[in-house]
C-alpha cells in the first residue's frame, strides 16, 4: 500500500472547517494540521503572560490575545494561533467575522518539546512576513529560557534581549513593558536547566 499524498483544501474550506471545529488546526499553502495540546507548564506561562500584560495595557490602546484568536499572514498563507500576541490601534480582520487578526505588533511563542525547533526557525520566518510585526518573544516550558527579537527600522530582526534565569526580566520595548523572569515562570514545575 503506498501513501496518499495530502488533499489540498481551499482557503474557503479551511476557514469553513475551522469555524465550526472543536480544535485547532493551522492551514499553510492547501494544507492543515492538527494543533497539539498544551502540558501544563506551557498552559501556566501562556495564562501569567496574559495577565501581566493583559493588566499593563489596561487603558492603553494596545490589546492582548491569548491563543484562540488567529492571523493570517497573506504573504505566505499561513492562518496559524499564537500563544500570546498584541496589537495597537485598530485592528484589521480578514472578514466581519473578526476571527482572524492580520496586524499583529507583538506575538509570544511558548516552546514546548515537539514545537520548538518550529517555532524558532520556520514560523518565525513566516511571521517576519507581516508588515506590522515588530518583536517576537520565545518562552521555553521546559527550562528558563526567554528571548526577544526585535525588527529594526531598517527591517532587519536581532536577538535584544533575553534571560536564562529567574532573576531579571525581558524587555517587549514596542509597548515599553518589561517583564520579570520570574513572573513569567510563577507556579511552573520541573523545569531544567
Amino acid at each position: 500500500m503506498t501513501a496518499q499524498p495530502p488533499k489540498k483544501i481551499s482557503l474557503k474550506e479551511y476557514l469553513e472547517f475551522e469555524r465550526e471545529a472543536e480544535y485547532k488546526s493551522e492551514y499553510y499553502q492547501g494544507e492543515m494540521f492538527a494543533m497539539a495540546g498544551a502540558g501544563r507548564n506551557h498552559n501556566r506561562i501562556t495564562e501569567n503572560l496574559s495577565i501581566d500584560i493583559g493588566f499593563f495595557l489596561k487603558g492603553k490602546s494596545c490589546r492582548s490575545y491569548s491563543s484562540d484568536l488567529r492571523i493570517h499572514i497573506p504573504a505566505n498563507s499561513l492562518y496559524t494561533y499564537p500563544d500570546l500576541l498584541v496589537v495597537c490601534g485598530k485592528e484589521e480582520f480578514i472578514d466581519e467575522k473578526n476571527d482572524t487578526l492580520l496586524n499583529p505588533k507583538i506575538i509570544v511563542e511558548v516552546l514546548s518539546k515537539s514545537t520548538g525547533s518550529y517555532d524558532r526557525g520556520e514560523k518565525f520566518q513566516l511571521y517576519r512576513s507581516i508588515p506590522t510585526l515588530e518583536e517576537y518573544a520565545l518562552i521555553d516550558s521546559q527550562r528558563v529560557a526567554a528571548e526577544v527579537f526585535r525588527k529594526s527600522e531598517r527591517g532587519f530582526w536581532s536577538l535584544m534581549s533575553e534571560n536564562y534565569t529567574l532573576e531579571g526580566s525581558i524587555e517587549l520595548s514596542s509597548i515599553g513593558f518589561t517583564l520579570p523572569i520570574r513572573d513569567i515562570y510563577d507556579q511552573t514545575e520541573d523545569l531544567g536547566t
